[in-house]
């Protein structure tokens, strides 16, 4: 019979996590462990990273989840990265989450997909190691999601002295009618935008 291999099945699933992570009792659900079973594969996997001097990530145990993050000794090389000029672009996925960030924040990963229509983790893990978001609290309820906001970075990055300097978005007019709600807003807030950095 073939064996299981945990270990890399609950790395897959932190990693897809990202940087919301994952709670003792989700990887025993998703896993059908047992808590002491679930326990033990968490922190043989941590021991399999910390050991091997040649991984660059680890896990780490935050507000009562468990993700996979960087390194710190690697922090230099990952500053680089985020500073060259390949990265000084955004994506249009990551335009589009910092948009509606930027207008309905505080607000949590959920609330964000549930607009665009699709998965939001990486482009929140790019916006946060640009500093363009920040974590800005906890919403209530179960799970204690995290809530995103805009940082002092995205106000420079985009020229406004403050938040309340954003434009309001153009209502819909009657041609727009028919087009997708979510497009026409991810494009309103691209025309804004531009045309405040064209300003400066």
């Amino acid at each position: 019979m073939e064996q299981i291999n945990w270990k890399g099945i609950l790395e897959s699933l932190l990693f897809a996590a990202g940087d919301e992570g994952l709670s003792l009792k989700q990887i025993m659900t998703v896993m059908e462990l047992e808590e002491f079973q679930a326990i033990e594969l968490v922190e043989q996997l941590k021991q399999d990273y910390e050991m091997q001097n040649d991984r660059g990530i680890v896990i780490v145990e935050l507000a009562g989840t468990y993700q996979l993050v960087t390194k710190k000794e690697n922090s230099l090389y990952l500053k680089r990265l985020v500073e060259s000029p390949g990265m000084s672009t955004l994506s249009q996925a990551a335009l589009e989450t910092l948009a509606i960030i930027s207008y309905k924040q505080p607000i949590t990963r959920i609330e964000i997909e549930d607009i665009r229509g699709v998965k939001t983790e990486r482009p929140l893990q790019t916006l946060t190691s640009k500093g363009l978001i920040k974590e800005v609290g906890r919403a209530n309820g179960a799970g204690r999601a995290r809530l995103y906001g805009t940082t002092k970075e995205f106000l420079d990055y985009f020229g406004l002295k403050d938040i309340k300097e954003l434009p309001p978005l153009p209502e819909p007019t009657d041609n727009d009618f028919e087009r997708d709600d979510a497009d026409l807003f991810f494009e309103k807030f691209q025309e804004t935008l531009e045309t405040n950095l064209d300003t400066e």
